[in-house]
């Protein structure tokens, strides 16, 4: 989740992805608006919390933003056919209220001062996508304390890295990379492959995310090298 106050002074929130367990997520860090949603991918545990959308509906007064592949919103249509073909549910019920927009590799999204560029990656033989978020305009994060991470690169699901894509992953403040484990996957980085991708990036701070039950938190992360930790539930970036 990326929270901000846009140049106007105005509160936002962009989460990437909307995962089954989003309701918790929102009632723990309290949550009371999404002004966007980037997908990366439409597998189940990226997409699966998109009903509880309807709820920001509520809080805004307005409709939330999709912003994904067009295969992706295929997807999420086939899935979600009672929010997107509102007109054949057999009762007039409460859904989330949407709006969507295509988006290409390669070519930034504005919004609210931040731009959101999708990078092309590898899950497998699956093409999905990365973000890149740059201020395009001055904007302060919600926790005033913290310093800017951006330029910062979210980067989860990813085993293979197409040679166009190192543009936008250089010149990072944080690059947020998934790691499967130490051992090796057909569709995630194992640590090797996550450890080179970082160095290759030269972020200033590495997070790996997307760990399975095989990390063991505190002995792996006494043998990173530095400007690279394993991610938690919580951080603040």
């Amino acid at each position: 989740m990326l929270e901000f106050n846009d140049p106007e002074g105005n509160p936002r929130v962009i989460l990437v992805d909307c995962p089954p367990d989003h309701r918790e997520h929102a009632l723990r860090h309290r949550i009371r608006r999404v002004d966007a949603i980037l997908f990366t991918h439409a597998h189940v545990d990226h997409v699966f919390g998109l009903d509880d959308a309807r709820l920001y509906n509520v809080t805004m007064h307005a409709p939330v933003h999709l912003y994904a592949e067009r295969t992706v919103l295929d997807e999420l249509t086939r899935i979600y056919d009672h929010i997107f073909r509102p007109h054949r549910n057999v009762n007039k019920s409460f859904v989330a209220d949407v709006l969507t927009t295509v988006v290409e590799p390669g070519r930034a999204v504005h919004l609210f001062g931040i731009d959101a560029t999708p990078v092309r990656l590898l899950h497998g033989a699956l093409p999905i996508l990365g973000w890149r978020f740059d201020a395009a305009a001055p904007v302060a994060s919600a926790a005033s304390t913290h310093a800017s991470p951006l330029p910062l690169a979210y980067c989860t699901d990813v085993n293979g890295i197409p040679p166009e894509s190192w543009v936008p992953l250089r010149g990072l403040q944080t690059l947020v990379l998934d790691m499967l484990r130490e051992r090796k996957h057909p569709t995630h980085f194992s640590l090797d492959e996550a450890l080179g991708a970082a160095s290759e990036s030269g972020a200033r701070r590495t997070v790996f995310t997307h760990m399975t039950h095989d990390v063991r938190h505190a002995e792996l992360s006494a043998r990173l090298p530095a400007g690279v930790e394993l991610g938690y539930d919580g951080l603040r970036l």
